[in-house]
């Protein structure tokens, strides 16, 4: 039998096509349907950068007014499914919590085809308006806490803020918080993308297919640097403890990687991480900034003179946790709220999947045994 190549984890192999995001990592250049990621995090907001990636353009006002009253309209869950989170163990991951939670909530609005399309926006809908509601209620939940009942008069930022602490955000914070979500949204076949396209292609349903992706998310070499560059920072210390500890680290492990740097597609800074520390700088005018960042931005400095030559830079991840654990949200809600903000993506692509659908089935390369013979259990050694 002839042998085929094994291209591991898929690097650079194309496995459809989409008209949904572009990046050009050496350029450092990240666009939604054609518009800058950039652009719509400082002009945008997060329910018109929603459509924009399912529907392929931006809305008019009157179709973003409909956009933002159907969802408020879904933010709500079932009483029932507030009691199956109430009965999850404290001590789960909240990501644990929003896999189960998502599956559960097609169970009570059951998409039996996904042929039809009134039935699947009405799914698109909800799971979007629904995320933040299911992440704030296990979070309330697990801390003894009832949970908050959405919030009719703030966005969809704003609202997922109030839910989480029972207060109304500044503008900075909610901004801020907006932007995160849009920078966020989505990123073209990443591992959770192509998770949720390998689940839509079985015409599953949109429930399973996002809880699917969720559940991809939650790997640590996926969704979880930014907690990790906190530990990272948290370890550093102080300013001036920056070069010695990362020369200290770089000699005893020569390929000693910084959490935070680098990326696999871009070749220079992450477009999401320079626009992030652009409107950090508004929230932290407000609180002052936290040690961390102080700390992120020396060794931001430094990694440059060490790093910058191969092409790595600091990605989304290095900034995102100071900012989320500056608004007051705990590290293990981090990669629950990439979830709330990437459903949008991951919904996008399950709608340009179903399109011309073929399922995903792959080859292997069997390395195992052949022409095996079985023994009797009474004749085994």
């Amino acid at each position: 039998m002839s042998q085929m190549e094994i291209i591991p984890g898929l690097a650079d192999v194309p496995v459809a096509k989409s008209a949904v995001s572009l990046i050009d990592g050496k350029n450092a250049r990240l666009a939604y349907r054609g518009i800058s990621v950039e652009t719509l995090a400082r002009d945008s907001s997060f329910e018109e950068t929603s459509w924009l990636l399912l529907k392929g353009d931006l809305p008019t006002q009157r179709q973003l007014a409909d956009f933002h009253h159907e969802l408020r309209q879904r933010r709500k869950i079932k009483y029932k499914l507030k009691e199956v989170i109430k009965n999850f163990p404290e001590q789960g991951h909240p990501m644990d919590a929003l896999q189960a939670s998502v599956a559960a909530l097609g169970m009570f609005y059951p998409v039996r085809d996904v042929t039809n399309s009134a039935a699947n926006w009405d799914a698109t809908l909800r799971l979007i308006a629904s995320m933040p509601t299911l992440v704030a209620a296990f979070h309330r939940l697990r801390n003894g806490d009832e949970p908050v009942d959405p919030h009719p008069d703030l966005d969809h930022a704003g609202n997922f803020y109030w839910m989480l602490f029972e207060r109304e955000p500044s503008p900075s914070i909610r901004k801020v918080l907006d932007a995160c979500l849009i920078l966020h949204a989505e990123h073209t076949m990443n591992a959770s993308t192509f998770s949720a396209r390998v689940t839509g292609s079985t015409l599953s349903t949109p429930y399973n297919t996002i809880a699917a992706a969720v559940g991809t998310l939650a790997g640590p070499l996926h969704g979880g640097a930014n907690e990790e560059v906190l530990a990272m920072l948290d370890e550093i210390g102080t300013v001036e403890n920056v070069k010695p500890w990362l020369d200290a680290k770089r000699a005893a492990t020569p390929s000693f990687k910084v959490m935070g740097m680098g990326h696999r597609v871009y070749k220079v800074k992450d477009p999401r991480a320079t626009v992030l520390q652009e409107l950090a700088e508004h929230v932290f005018s407000e609180m002052s900034r936290p040690k961390k960042y102080e700390v992120a931005i020396e060794l931001e400095k430094y990694c440059a003179g060490i790093y910058g030559t191969k092409g790595v830079w600091p990605n989304v991840d290095f900034f995102s946790g100071v900012v989320y654990q500056s608004l007051g949200i705990p590290t293990d809600l981090f990669t629950p709220i990439f979830a709330v903000a990437r459903v949008a993506g991951w919904l996008s692509h399950w709608h340009e999947q179903l399109e011309n659908n073929r399922i995903f089935r792959p080859e292997q390369v069997y390395t195992g045994k052949e022409n095996a013979s079985y023994v009797p259990l009474e004749k085994r050694p």
